[in-house]
C-alpha cells in the first residue's frame, strides 16, 4: 500500500509539472460567465471536452468568482491526465430540481485530480423542506454534490462544499482514490447530507479532513473495501458508520476497513455498524478503529442491527449480516449518555470475534456509572476498559 501511495503522487507530479504539452483551459475562455446567475454549464462542458479529447496532461481552470452551474456530467475515459482545478466558487441552482442524481459528476476518468480551494455551494436550503426522505423509504433523494463513478488512481483535495442538498461527496465503482484536506459543512438539521459515501469501491484514503454535517460523516456501504479514514473530524453529524448494509438484494460484502486517528464532537453516534432486519445475507469483517477521541458523544461504540428509522419495521426478521473480526483499540473521551458500548446483534447470526483493547470513556454531567449493553455478541477485552464490558 504504502509504495502504492508513493508511486501514485510520483506519476501526477511528473504528470503536471515537468510533462510536456500541458495545457491550462480557462473556462471563461469558453464563455463562462462569472455574473453567480448565468449557468455556465456549457462553457465548463466545452472546456472538459477539450481537456479530455487532446493526448498528454490538461488543466481545466476554472478561476476566482462566483459561477452557477447546472447539473453536469464529465465524462471519460480520457486521452490524458486531467486537473480540475476550481479556485472560484460553484452555486447549484436554487430548489431541489427533482429526478437529478447529481449535481457534479466525474465518470469513467483515469487519473484526475479535482482540487483548487474552491467553494461548491449546493444551496441546500431552498431543497432540504422537499425532502421526503427523512419520513419514508418511498422517495425521490435530492442530488448529490459532487459524485465520482468509476473514478480510478485519482485524487481530491482541498475543496470545500456547503449546504449540499443531498451527499456532500460519494465515491461509487472507484478504485485507488485519494481524499485529503476536503471541508464539508451543513447544519446539524440538514437532512440527508451524509459527508462522504463511498459504495462498490476499493483502495479509497480519506484524511486530514473536516466533516460537520446533518448525517453521516462518513458512510461506507455495499461492497466497499481498504478503506483507510484518518485524521478526520466528525461533528455535529451521525458518526462514522460502516453501513446501513442488507437494506436491498444483491449487496456485497464489506471488508477491510480502519478508521484511526479521529476526534468526533457532539456526534449521535461516535464508531458505528448498522444493517437492517432483512433477509440479505453480507458479511462485513475486518474493521479496526484506533486511536479515536470522543468529546460528548452519544453512542461513542454502537453497533446496530435492528436499524429501521423509517417505520414499517419488520422486528420478527432478523438481520442477515454477520459481522465479525472488529477491534476496537485506544478510544477514550466522553459520552453523553449511560449506555456508550452498545452491541445490538443479529439473533440469527451473531456478531462474532469483537476485540476491545484500552476503552476509556467518562460520562458528561455525572448522571451515573458507564454502562455497555449487549445482545447476540461473541467478544474479548483487554486493558483498561470503562464502562466494563458486556461479554
Amino acid at each position: 500500500m504504502a509504495l502504492q501511495i508513493v508511486f501514485f503522487s510520483i506519476f501526477f507530479f511528473v504528470s503536471f509539472t515537468i510533462a510536456q504539452g500541458v495545457r491550462t483551459l480557462n473556462v471563461r475562455n469558453y464563455g463562462a460567465i462569472v455574473d453567480g446567475r448565468t449557468d455556465d454549464k456549457k462553457a465548463f462542458l466545452r472546456a472538459w471536452n477539450d481537456a479530455c479529447y487532446q493526448n498528454g496532461g490538461s488543466i481545466v481552470y476554472i478561476p476566482k468568482g462566483v459561477y452557477m452551474v447546472g447539473s453536469v456530467e464529465f465524462a471519460g475515459p480520457c486521452r490524458g491526465p486531467i486537473m480540475f482545478l476550481i479556485s472560484g466558487d460553484l452555486k447549484a441552482p436554487i430548489g431541489p430540481y427533482s429526478n437529478v442524481e447529481k449535481w457534479i459528476g466525474f465518470q469513467h476518468v483515469n487519473n484526475l485530480i479535482v482540487k483548487g480551494g474552491g467553494t461548491l455551494d449546493g444551496q441546500g436550503p431552498s431543497a432540504w423542506p422537499y425532502n421526503k426522505c427523512q419520513k419514508t423509504n418511498n422517495c425521490d433523494p435530492l442530488p448529490i454534490s459532487i459524485k465520482f463513478d468509476f473514478v480510478t488512481n485519482s485524487r481530491i483535495e482541498s475543496i470545500r462544499s456547503v449546504n449540499s442538498k443531498n451527499v456532500h461527496l460519494a465515491i461509487y465503482g472507484c478504485n485507488n482514490v485519494n481524499v485529503s484536506k476536503v471541508d464539508l459543512l451543513a447544519p446539524a438539521d440538514s437532512p440527508n447530507t451524509d459527508g462522504i459515501k463511498i459504495s462498490r469501491s476499493a483502495d479509497i484514503r480519506i484524511t486530514n479532513s473536516r466533516i460537520r454535517t446533518g448525517d453521516d460523516c462518513i458512510a461506507i456501504i455495499s461492497g466497499s473495501s481498504n478503506i483507510d479514514v484518518s485524521y478526520v473530524y466528525c461533528g455535529p453529524g451521525h458518526g462514522i458508520s460502516i453501513g446501513s448494509l442488507g437494506k436491498y438484494k444483491n449487496e456485497e460484502n464489506v471488508n477491510g476497513v480502519t478508521v484511526r486517528k479521529c476526534t468526533l464532537n457532539g456526534t449521535d453516534n461516535g464508531v458505528r455498524i448498522k444493517s437492517w432486519e432483512s433477509p440479505y445475507a453480507i458479511t462485513a469483517s475486518k474493521f479496526l478503529f484506533q486511536d479515536i477521541f470522543m468529546e460528548n458523544v452519544r453512542n461513542p461504540i454502537i453497533v446496530d442491527q435492528t436499524h429501521c428509522p423509517h417505520s414499517p419495521c419488520n422486528q420478527e426478521t432478523a438481520s442477515y449480516v454477520q459481522i465479525q473480526d472488529v477491534t476496537y483499540r485506544n478510544i477514550w473521551g466522553t459520552s453523553s449518555s449511560q449506555v456508550a458500548v452498545s452491541f445490538e446483534c443479529s439473533k440469527k447470526f451473531p456478531c462474532k470475534n469483537i476485540v476491545m483493547t484500552d476503552v476509556n470513556l467518562a460520562i458528561v454531567g455525572g448522571e451515573g456509572p458507564l454502562k455497555s449493553s449487549c445482545s447476540y455478541v461473541k467478544g474479548r477485552s483487554f486493558g483498561r476498559q470503562n464502562p466494563p464490558p458486556c461479554f
